[in-house]
């Protein structure tokens, strides 16, 4: 496409990118896709995939084992294996922004870009692993991670993590739908505010309908659209399509157009070099924000909690590795090859993450406009339905249960957290409105989301891995640290832009840098200090008094032989720590140190980094989509023969004991008092 006759303008991170009526989505003009095929994929294939879930729902159970009381509508019964634990993680960490933000940095900053969302965004996943497993040794019957702080802490700081864990949920929504219906308008000229509200209410039949288990099922077949639409796109700009189609032509594309305007910050102005300082600067401000988005969302406890105890570090590693390909692979090809093409998108497409979609319609049409909307909309309502169901635990595990009807039973917890998934889908896009009347967009959020959560990250992993953290030392760290990082960002703002404070002043990267920094390490500092002054002498033991509600016999240790036993959780936490330190030093220094020599990089080393993107994303494509299907092989063939699968131990104990009758409703004790002392 041509760029005769646009203006060029300065961007935030002093890129040089089209205004004017150059636009790649001009308003008033035609949409790459017909609005009527823009709602029927948000109304039709909506629907069709909350079927397909419910369906297969249906028939795990009829050929499964899964039973139909609430601790398996919460916890997924405690028993998903390796493959539906990295599918869930990979479905859950792909937000609108992996798919659209990684593809403006890199068509921003070049490789660097990709590099530095997918890096500084699965060392969380992969850390997490440690508290996956440190919840089946020390915590194994809890349905929320603030059952933790509950037990430990006591109330006060309950209600202060709890108001955390929702801001959380609150956000991540919302860059969903603010990525999701951006995108859904631009191609197809849906409405925004009504895309909004229909984006989260597809997900909202089967997971009501099948709880944790019908996201989990779901979260599969969007994994799997996902990856199939990342290869055909691969293919596309690497090999296949016209204007581009090899790799040399997109590395000597890309040198051409640095000539015409290189990156300000980048090594000699190119967009093939690891020297970037804006990729470094928006690598740092990626690292530090999400470790809030993992750690401080219910959604990753969960997922812990559903898995078997061998398959929570299993998942997450092999997730973590898995999603990595996603923004790297995705961006590599995405947003390189429209920086290579020199697309001619404003600078507010560029932020509002539709570089993709622009390159998309370029390589294919209509044909590439629905796939990039298909995709993205499998990304958005996959971590919707995860963060749906997140919400509805905490309401009813850490404020019904607790604090209004402490005996409550399984039939009205089911029922309420049905309740609050619906309540939840309509909150979220009423919030979603708000910010787009505000003029806020992805990339804003994305990069502000660490100041506001990021104080919270080191107190809740340290209730499950440092007895000597105390309530005190919790709390005040969180709730003073939080207005501090605040104050720090709009501090530096005002200083670096003569006073004004806008969305724009606000969200430039040294601002959201240095407020995102004292958000995660000033909270650790004081967190630590607080706790040497005022300490804690936890005993894990006391976790396990954390009661379920109906009987469980995956939630009991006792019953879990081989490697799901207790003795071998007690090796495996160390080999995960090992696994999970050591994968993030590779990832944060080894891999960037060793491209340094490289500098700008020549045609062959760009082939060799395209290749090992490409590598990366079939690899995580096959693992994603088959090894589920392997790990449910008894379920299959029990349904071809008629039969259900032999039931394991833990499974038949607990078949016995619906069948029989009993009342396994257990009391929930008073809130435990705070533990912290001097």
């Amino acid at each position: 496409m041509s760029t005769s006759g646009c203006k060029l303008a300065t961007n935030l991170f002093n890129f040089p990118q089209y205004e004017g009526k150059c636009s790649f989505f001009e308003h008033g003009g035609s949409t790459a896709l017909p609005q009527g095929l823009g709602w029927f994929i948000l109304v039709g294939l909506g629907a069709i995939f909350a079927l397909v879930p419910t369906f297969l729902i249906w028939f795990e159970r009829r050929y499964g084992s899964a039973s139909k009381d609430s601790e398996n509508f919460s916890t997924a019964g405690r028993s998903i294996k390796a493959g539906l634990t990295a599918c869930d993680i990979v479905a859950k960490w792909t937000w609108a922004a992996t798919l659209l933000q990684s593809s403006n940095v890199a068509f921003k900053f070049g490789i660097s870009g990709p590099f530095w969302y997918a890096a500084g965004a699965t060392v969380q996943v992969l850390l997490f692993a440690v508290l996956a497993v440190e919840i089946k040794r020390k915590a194994p019957t809890i349905h929320t991670f603030l059952e933790i702080i509950r037990c430990r802490w006591g109330t006060t700081a309950h209600i202060i993590f709890t108001v955390y864990g929702f801001l959380t949920n609150i956000i991540v929504t919302a860059m969903l739908i603010l990525g999701g219906a951006a995108v859904m308008e631009a191609l197809s000229g849906v409405s925004v505010y009504a895309a909004s509200f229909l984006i989260p209410a597809g997900v909202v039949i089967y997971t009501a309908v099948g709880g944790l288990k019908g996201t989990v099922v779901a979260e599969w077949l969007n994994v799997c659209v996902i990856y199939l639409a990342l290869l055909i796109f691969m293919f596309q700009v690497y090999a296949t399509h016209k204007d581009l189609g090899s790799i040399a032509k997109v590395y000597q594309s890309l040198r051409a157009v640095e000539v015409v305007h290189p990156v300000a910050d980048n090594m000699g102005g190119s967009y093939v070099t690891m020297f970037s300082k804006s990729g470094i600067i928006f690598g740092i401000i990626n690292i530090i924000g999400n470790f809030g988005t993992v750690f401080v969302d219910q959604s990753y406890w969960q997922g812990a909690i559903a898995a078997k105890p061998s398959a929570t570090y299993r998942g997450y590693l092999l997730g973590g590795l898995c999603w990595f390909a996603i923004p790297f692979t995705f961006a590599t090809t995405m947003g390189l090859g429209a920086r290579a093409l020199d697309l001619p998108l404003t600078i507010d497409e560029a932020n509002q993450g539709l570089v993709p979609a622009a390159l998309a319609v370029h390589l294919m049409g209509k044909g590439g406009a629905f796939l990039m909307t298909f995709q993205l909309f499998m990304a958005v309502t996959a971590t919707a339905c995860a963060e749906q169901m997140a919400v509805a635990t905490i309401v009813a595990y850490d404020i019904y249960k607790p604090y209004i009807n402490r005996n409550a039973n399984g039939r009205k917890m089911i029922i309420l957290q049905r309740i609050m998934v619906v309540v939840y889908a309509i909150i979220s896009g009423v919030v979603s409105v708000i910010l787009l009347k505000l003029n806020v967009s992805l990339g804003w959020v994305y990069l502000f989301m660490g100041i506001v959560i990021g104080s919270a990250v080191f107190p809740i992993a340290a209730s499950l891995t440092w007895s000597k953290c105390s309530a005190t030392a919790a709390c005040i760290s969180a709730i003073v640290t939080t207005p501090l990082a605040i104050m720090t960002w709009l501090i530096t703002a005002a200083k670096l832009n003569d006073g004004k404070l806008t969305l724009d002043t606000t969200g430039q990267d040294y601002p959201m840098l240095a407020g995102n920094l004292v958000a995660l390490f000033f909270s650790m500092i004081l967190c630590i200090i607080l706790s040497y002054i005022f300490p804690q002498d936890f005993d894990w033991a006391e976790l396990r008094n954390i009661p379920v509600i109906e009987s469980d016999p995956n939630s009991d240790p006792n019953n879990f032989e081989g490697e799901d036993s207790p003795e071998a959780l007690n090796y495996v936490i160390k080999f995960t720590w090992a696994t999970g330190g050591t994968l993030t030093l590779l990832l944060l220094i080894l891999w960037p140190v060793l491209t340094l020599p490289a500098k700008v990089f020549n045609q062959g080393y760009f082939t060799f980094w395209v290749i090992l993107a490409m590598i990366w994303g079939i690899v995580a494509s096959v693992v994603c989509i088959v090894l589920p299907i392997v790990e449910a092989s008894d379920v299959i063939f029990g349904a071809c023969s008629g039969k259900k699968p032999r039931t394991s131990k833990t499974a038949a104990s607990a078949e016995e004991s619906v069948q029989g009758g009993k009342d396994s409703h257990l009391e929930l004790p008073p809130a435990p008092p705070t533990k912290s002392s001097s």
